[in-house]
C-alpha cells in the first residue's frame, strides 16, 4: 500500500514539474517575444529604404534622414531640354515618421507568438516595401500640371500651300502638335512627391496631335486659289493647284497698300454699291454709299478680301499695271467677270 502511495506521489510530482517546465517555457517565449516588440524584422523597407534588423529609435533616424529629408527636393519635369520645377515649399510636404515606424513594427509582428519567435530565432526576413506616410498639397500638383500644359502644349499645323513662283503652288507639309497627358502626368508627379528617390527629372508625358489637313489633303481642300502678286501687278488663279488664268491688275498706292497675307474671299457681289470708307482720302464722299452707276468706281463685280479691301472691276484701264488704288485690287471689267465666275466665297486669296 505504501509503495502504491509513493508511486502516486512521484507521478504527481513529475506532472507538476512538467507543467512548471511548460509554464517556464511559455514565460520564456512570451518574454522573448516581448523583448522584440520594438524590433523591425530584416527585409522591411520604407519607400525603398532598408530599415530591417533595427530597433524603433534607429529606424526612426534612418527614415528621417533617408526618406523624409530627400522629400525636401523639388519635383522636376523635363521636356525637350527644358526643366519645369515644382518646389518643396509649394508642395507643403509633411511626414508621419512615427506612423511609418509603427507600421514596420506591426508588419514585423504579424502571425501568432510561436510564428514570431520562430522567425526571430531563425533570423528570417519579412520582405515588404512599405509606402512612405507623407502628405502634400495635391492642389499644388494640379496647378503645376495645368502650367505644364499651358507651356508645353502645341497646336498642330495644317499642311498649306506656298507659292514657289508666279505660276506654281507647292504643298507644304504640316506637323503634329503635342499635348500634355494631364491625368498620367498628375499620377506621375504625385508618385514622385511621395517618393524619396526623385533626384532625376520626370520626362513629360505627352501625346501627339495630328493636323486636320495633311499634305495629301491640300489639293482637295484648295480646289481654287488666288495669288495676288503686287510687285508684278498680276493676279493668278489656280484650279486644283494648276495655273488656269492670270490677269493684269492695279494694287494699292503707297500709304494705302493692298494688305499682304493669306485671306479668304468674304463675299461676292454683282454691280456692287461702294461703301465709302470714313477716311481723309475720300474727301466729301467719306461715309457715303455710292450706288452702281457712273460715280461708282466699283464696276461689274466685287470679291471681298479684308477690312474693306477687295477685287473689283474698273474702267480706269490706264491704272492697270501700277500702284494706283486705295487698297483694292483693280481688274478690267471682262477679267473681273471671268474671275468672279470661277471663285467661291471662302476661297483662299494670298497677297504677296
Amino acid at each position: 500500500m505504501r509503495a502504491k502511495l509513493d508511486m502516486h506521489q512521484k507521478i504527481l510530482i513529475a506532472g507538476v514539474a512538467a507543467v512548471a517546465m511548460l509554464l517556464l517555457a511559455a514565460v520564456g517565449v512570451w518574454a522573448y517575444d516581448d523583448a522584440q516588440k520594438d524590433q523591425i524584422a530584416p527585409g522591411i523597407k520604407v519607400g525603398g529604404v532598408d530599415i530591417g534588423g533595427r530597433d524603433a529609435d534607429s529606424a526612426r533616424k534612418i527614415i528621417k534622414k533617408e526618406v523624409v529629408a530627400p522629400l525636401k527636393q523639388p519635383v522636376t519635369v523635363s521636356f525637350e531640354g527644358k526643366d519645369y520645377t515644382l518646389s518643396s515649399s509649394q508642395l507643403h510636404e509633411t511626414a508621419d515618421i512615427d506612423g511609418m515606424v509603427q507600421e514596420a513594427i506591426d508588419k514585423s509582428r504579424e502571425g501568432n507568438i510561436l510564428d514570431r519567435v520562430s522567425r526571430y530565432a531563425g533570423g528570417s526576413t519579412v520582405n515588404a516595401n512599405l509606402e512612405p506616410r507623407v502628405g502634400f498639397d495635391r492642389s499644388a500638383v494640379n496647378n503645376f500640371v495645368q502650367r505644364l500644359g499651358d507651356e508645353i502644349d502645341q497646336d498642330p499645323v495644317n499642311a498649306s500651300l506656298v507659292p514657289t513662283g508666279n505660276d506654281q503652288l507647292q504643298p507644304q507639309a504640316g506637323h503634329p502638335g503635342v499635348t500634355v497627358d494631364r491625368d498620367r502626368m498628375y499620377e506621375a508627379i504625385n508618385a514622385a512627391a511621395a517618393s524619396p528617390g526623385r533626384d532625376q527629372a520626370i520626362p513629360a508625358i505627352v501625346s501627339k496631335v495630328q493636323p486636320d489637313i495633311t499634305k495629301a489633303d491640300v489639293a482637295h481642300e484648295n480646289p481654287r486659289y488666288i495669288l495676288v502678286d503686287r510687285s508684278n501687278f498680276t493676279l493668278y488663279f489656280f484650279h486644283h493647284l494648276k495655273l488656269e488664268r492670270k490677269y493684269p491688275i492695279a494694287v494699292g498706292q503707297q500709304g494705302l497698300e493692298t494688305p499682304a497675307g493669306l485671306y479668304h474671299a468674304t463675299d461676292k457681289q454683282v454691280n456692287p454699291t461702294w461703301h465709302v470708307p470714313d477716311s481723309a482720302w475720300a474727301g466729301s464722299l467719306a461715309g457715303q454709299d455710292i450706288p452702281p452707276g457712273p460715280a461708282d468706281p466699283l464696276k461689274a463685280r466685287w470679291i471681298g478680301i479684308v477690312d474693306g479691301a477687295g477685287i473689283h472691276g474698273t474702267d480706269e484701264l490706264s491704272s492697270l499695271g501700277s500702284a494706283a488704288s486705295h487698297g483694292c485690287v483693280r481688274m478690267s471689267i471682262p477679267d473681273v467677270i471671268d474671275l468672279y465666275d470661277r471663285v467661291d466665297v471662302g476661297d483662299p486669296i494670298y497677297v504677296k
